[in-house]
C-alpha cells in the first residue's frame, strides 16, 4: 500500500514544477524577440526604435512581429535571458530558491508573511502563492510590492550608486497592477491573502500593514529601491526568515551595494550564499 504522505509530496512536486516551468517560459520554451515587446522597449539603439515604430503600426492591425530564436535551456536556468512573453525573467534555480526558502519557513514553523518588492509581471509572486497553495498555507499574507509603472529616475544626489542608472527607460518594466492581478487569477491563485502595495516603495513600504516577514525577496536592481527596502522590511524579518536579492551579483555596484552597506552598519553577518551569479539570499538568525 502507498503511503498517502509520498503521493501527496510527490503531487505537490509534480505542480510546482510544472508551474515554475510555466512562470519561467520554460515549459513552452518561449524565446521569440517580439518587436516592440519587453526586449525592444526604450532602447536607445536607432534599429530599435525604428523597430518599435513599425512593431506600433503593426499593433493597430492585431499583428505581432517576432523573430524567432532558438530556445537556451542553460540560460533559462541561470535567468540570463528575457523571455518575451512569460511571466518572470528570474530563470528556474531562483524560482527554486523561493521555493527551499518556502519550504524552509513552513516546515521549521517560521512567523510572518511573504513579499516581493519589485514584481514585474509577477511571476515570483505567483510562485510564491502557488508553493504557499501546495503546502495548504491558509495563513499567510502575500504581499505585492511595486509602482507598477516601472523603476524611478536616479536620485544620484541621495544615492550616488545609482548615477547614470537607465532602467527608468525601458518600457517593458513597466506593468499594470491589473495586468499582474490578471496574471494570478489565471493560474487559479488570486484571493483575500494577496495584498498589493502600489506606489513607489518610500511611499508604501514604512507605512504597510506588516508585522512580520518570513520571507522577503527584493527585485528592485538600484541602489535606492533596495535599501528603501531593506530599511522598512528587514527589521520586521523573523529570526529563521530569508532575505532574497535578486540583483546582488547582477547589479553588484547598486542593489549589492545597498545590501552591502546595511549588513555592514546593522552588523548582519550571516552569510551569504550564492543563487546563481546574479541572485543570493541569507537566513536571519
Amino acid at each position: 500500500m502507498n503511503d498517502p504522505s509520498t503521493e501527496i509530496a510527490e503531487i505537490r512536486r509534480l505542480y510546482l514544477e510544472i508551474v515554475k516551468r510555466s512562470l519561467t517560459g520554460a515549459l513552452a520554451e518561449d524565446n521569440d524577440s517580439v518587436l516592440g515587446g519587453v526586449r525592444w522597449k526604450g532602447n536607445p539603439s536607432r534599429i530599435k526604435r525604428l523597430a518599435n515604430a513599425v512593431a506600433g503600426f503593426a499593433d493597430r492591425f492585431d499583428v505581432e512581429i517576432a523573430i524567432k530564436r532558438p530556445y537556451d535551456a542553460e540560460r533559462r536556468e541561470a535567468g540570463l535571458d528575457w523571455p518575451s512573453r512569460a511571466e518572470s525573467m528570474i530563470g528556474l534555480r531562483r524560482m527554486t530558491n523561493i521555493e527551499e526558502c518556502i519550504r524552509a519557513v513552513i516546515t521549521d514553523e517560521v512567523e510572518g508573511d511573504l513579499i516581493e518588492t519589485g514584481v514585474w509581471r509577477g511571476g515570483a509572486t505567483i510562485y510564491m502563492k502557488a508553493n504557499l497553495r501546495a503546502w495548504n498555507d491558509t495563513t499567510r499574507t502575500l504581499w505585492v510590492a511595486d509602482s507598477f509603472e516601472g523603476l524611478p529616475p536616479p536620485d544620484a544626489t541621495r544615492y550616488p550608486a545609482d548615477t547614470g542608472d537607465r532602467n527608468h527607460e525601458l518600457g517593458g518594466l513597466a506593468v499594470g497592477a491589473q495586468q499582474v492581478r490578471h496574471n494570478f487569477d489565471r493560474y487559479g491563485l488570486l484571493d483575500d491573502r494577496v495584498r498589493f502595495l502600489v506606489g513607489w516603495f518610500k511611499d508604501t513600504l514604512p507605512t504597510a500593514p506588516i508585522e512580520s516577514l518570513a520571507v522577503m525577496r527584493l527585485d528592485g536592481d538600484m541602489y535606492e529601491s533596495t535599501i528603501q527596502a531593506l530599511d522598512s522590511l528587514y527589521p520586521k524579518l523573523s529570526p529563521g526568515g530569508f532575505c532574497i536579492i535578486d540583483d546582488y551579483g547582477s547589479h553588484s555596484s547598486q542593489a549589492g551595494k545597498a545590501v552591502r552597506d546595511y549588513r555592514r552598519d546593522h552588523g548582519i553577518d550571516d552569510e551569504i550564499v550564492d543563487i546563481d551569479g546574479s541572485g543570493a539570499f541569507w537566513r536571519r538568525s
